[in-house]
């Protein structure tokens, strides 16, 4: 087969590229900056227009797709920054999808690349791929996300997977690295009140369940439609911090509500990454026999630190 990566030279394209790589695909990934560093074939793209690249996509033969493009969510939440995590996302998306009405046979799978927190803030809400959304939801999540999963409209596939995804954990991964880094810092205590909850997933399942999404899992058939990667088990953020403190060995000072809000103007980043949360879990894949590896974050988190 061969994989078709749009945002493929972040960390978790560069982690599917390598698991498509390893069982014997071929890999393509469309990117804005080619990186010599990167062990994989890659094209130029500019992610709004049709370009040379077009061509890896419309050459005949079995393709499937995987779009993770889009703009990092770790910035601050001003109108413009949002404008530009939508557009990067959806202007992305449909470029691809013109691209592929382009092929005279559809593509074989598509894997779109979408997130929990299209539920925005979602107190105590137990939530699944049959939730409703939140309406208007933060502009932020819900305003982002709700657009990045419309613009694949049209695209010309035979299967088509949109993969919420929840925070990803493992060594390199944005999210974990600013984890671990507060707790070893000592100030990984609970972030304002602990109690909004956390819905994570480890690296190894998530790259599992994308390989299911693209039909390179001989063992299950590719979900249709939304499907949450999420681990069955989400946890609130104070038992979040307390395991990650008991196995780095570290003691953590409480982080209040107003101190986030204001170390986040420091840091460049939206208060709300950590302040809210959601329970998020997947019906979908329970029911199509997929089984987690990591099912539990102390499962996880000790296979993650070695």
């Amino acid at each position: 087969m061969r994989v078709i990566i749009a945002g493929g030279s972040g960390f978790l394209g560069r982690q599917l590229a390598r698991r498509c790589v390893d069982a014997g695909h071929d890999v393509i990934i469309l990117t804005r900056t080619v990186n010599p560093a990167v062990p994989f074939k890659q094209l130029e793209w500019d992610g709004k227009t049709l370009g040379q690249w077009t061509e890896a996509l419309t050459e005949i033969g079995p393709v499937a797709v995987a779009n993770l493009a889009g703009k990092l969510v770790d910035c601050r939440p001003t109108a413009s920054n949002i404008a530009a995590l939508r557009t990067s996302r959806v202007d992305a998306t449909r470029v691809l999808v013109l691209a592929s009405q382009l092929r005279k046979e559809p593509v074989s799978h598509w894997l779109q690349a979408s997130t929990t927190a299209i539920y925005s803030d979602a107190g105590e809400l137990h939530l699944d791929e049959l939730s409703d959304l939140p309406s208007p939801g933060l502009p932020q999540m819900t305003g982002v996300a709700a657009a990045w999963e419309a613009a694949l409209e049209g695209a010309n596939t035979t299967s088509k997977t949109i993969l919420r995804t929840s925070i990803v954990l493992a060594q390199g991964c944005p999210a974990w690295d600013r984890l671990t880094l507060l707790v070893r810092w000592g100030v990984g205590g609970t972030v304002g009140r602990g109690q909004q909850w956390t819905s994570w997933i480890h690296i190894e399942d998530w790259l599992r369940i994308a390989m299911v999404a693209l039909g390179l899992d001989p063992q299950l058939a590719a979900p249709q439609g939304v499907v949450v990667a999420s681990s069955p088990h989400p946890v609130r953020n104070r038992e979040l911090m307390a395991t990650l403190r008991s196995h780095l060995g570290r003691r953590g000072i409480p982080t209040p509500s107003a101190l986030v809000t204001l170390g986040a103007i420091v840091l460049r980043t939206d208060p709300a990454l950590a302040l809210t949360g959601r329970f998020v879990t997947s019906t979908v894949l329970k029911d199509a026999g997929f089984t987690f590896r990591y099912p539990d974050l102390d499962t996880a988190v000790t296979h993650i630190l070695g």
